[in-house]
């Protein structure tokens, strides 16, 4: 092979090789630190970028998107002594990549064990009973601290979550037989409650019954008050005029009170339960007599009205 031939094609493959080392593509969501003999220079952002072949290269590649970091499971000593485990999972950002690539060796280890050190710290400072029912307090702790941890490494943690917290089986079994006792006594409870309150109601309703029946007696007494003496007005209005008559000389009025006595007693008898059949001799012409006394008693009675 010719010379020139061979150096145009060495040529050519180191044309290749600079591009190849000078052009850079850095994609959507990451940034590259920029590195100069090994020296961090800068950032390079998503999109193409023009590097000085030999002097310039890439050091780290670094997803600038949120990511999530699973932290292992781990037992827990609460301050009750009681032994807890717990697993979590945490979400963070990059924020500044040369602090990320440059602040602290291989990231994501150092965030669990951070992470996994802060929850044998707050577990441990809680009982059992608050760890297994605070747990969205002990998720802001944990945000609080790792983030603060973890701001000098350009991360920004934005969630810590616990996802189990599992106590021993003895101690489940406990926690079950204390909540059925407490469940049958809050049930015993409000079965008390409301045999209370249908107690109350119950002699709520006598009481009212009663107040009822007492001011219906009141007013049937009341009637038959005003109906009695109603009927004493009449018969004392009757008593006066049958004396009247009687002292000017009428004989009817005499009858008036002859045949009134007469209808009431032939009424008491035959309203009597004890007799069945009634067999008595009567003079009808008395009982007519006195009527028509009566009638001629009212005759003279209105007679007088009108005069």
């Amino acid at each position: 092979m010719p010379a020139p031939l061979i150096i145009a094609a060495v040529v050519a493959i180191l044309a290749v090789f600079l591009i190849y080392k000078a052009v850079v593509i850095v994609p959507q969501g990451e940034n590259w630190t920029l590195e100069a003999f090994g020296r961090y220079i800068g950032t390079l952002d998503p999109g193409i970028h023009f590097l000085i072949p030999f002097y310039q290269d890439i050091g780290a590649k670094l997803n600038m998107m949120e990511s999530v970091l699973d932290i292992p499971s781990q037992d827990v000593i609460t301050r009750d002594n009681a032994q807890v485990t717990a697993d979590a999972v945490s979400f963070y950002q990059i924020i500044n990549a040369a602090d990320a690539a440059y602040q602290v060796r291989d990231l994501e280890r150092a965030m669990v064990n951070l992470t996994m050190t802060n929850i044998r710290t707050v577990l441990g400072s809680l009982d059992l009973d608050e760890v297994l029912s605070n747990r969205d307090d002990i998720n802001a702790r944990l945000l609080t601290v790792i983030d603060k941890a973890t701001n000098p490494w350009g991360v920004k943690v934005t969630r810590v979550e616990i996802k189990d917290l599992t106590p021993p089986a003895d101690i489940t079994e406990a926690m079950a037989r204390q909540m059925k006792a407490e469940r049958v006594k809050r049930a015993e409870i409000l079965q008390a409650e409301g045999d209370k309150q249908s107690a109350i109601l119950r002699a709520e309703g006598q009481k009212q019954g009663q107040v009822l029946e007492a001011e219906g007696r009141r007013e049937a007494a009341f009637r038959d008050a005003e109906a009695r003496e109603r009927s004493a007005e009449a018969e004392a209005k009757a008593t006066t005029m049958v004396s009247t008559a009687i002292a000017e000389g009428d004989v009817q009025a005499v009858n008036y009170f002859v045949a009134q006595k007469y209808v009431e007693a032939l009424r008491d008898i035959a309203a009597a339960d004890n007799q069945k059949v009634i067999m008595m001799p009567l003079e009808a012409s008395s009982v007519i007599g006195s009527i028509a006394g009566l009638s001629e008693l009212s005759k003279a009675a209105a007679e007088k009205a009108r005069s």
